[in-house]
């Protein structure tokens, strides 16, 4: 499992021109999701995500988590982090779980998610074709993945 984080001032997605989720400041998540995850996975990322200290204190300084700053989250499905890029010039998607396996993964994501954070956690719609606004809020992006726990 592969996500992007990004800090934000604020952030939406649109699905045929209507707005379908909006979050003020917080994070934007773009998930990427492999057919190999499990809970593990799941309940690893979504703890790291609800914990990381990326929002500054009253001294300027990112020592404050999601949790602490009760900012709101924006989940968004996104296949193509998981592209290969290592022969020619046209992304492969081939690591990237098929719908049918990644749909689960990523409701109980939403869920585990949610339930860390004590609040509803925003998506897109899975599979659709999306318009993702953001404010990035620093620039603040982290890049995690479930198979290099750093």
């Amino acid at each position: 499992m592969r996500a992007v984080i990004q800090r934000v001032v604020s952030s939406s997605v649109k699905v045929s021109e209507q707005e379908i989720a909006s979050i003020g400041s917080g994070l934007l998540v773009l998930i990427g999701i492999v057919e190999t995850d499990t809970q593990d996975d799941i309940s690893w990322l979504c703890r790291k995500i609800a914990n990381l200290r990326i929002f500054n204190d009253e001294d300027g300084v990112m020592n404050k988590s999601i949790m602490q700053v009760e900012g709101s989250v924006l989940l968004i499905s996104q296949f193509t982090l998981h592209a290969s890029t290592k022969k020619g010039n046209r992304p492969s998607y081939i690591r990237a779980a098929k719908p049918e396996v990644a749909i689960g993964i990523y409701e109980e994501f939403v869920s585990e998610l949610s339930m860390i954070l004590d609040k509803d956690v925003e998506t897109g719609q899975f599979g659709a074709d999306m318009k993702v606004s953001l404010i990035n809020d620093g620039p603040v992006t982290i890049i995690i993945d479930t198979d290099h726990k750093e």
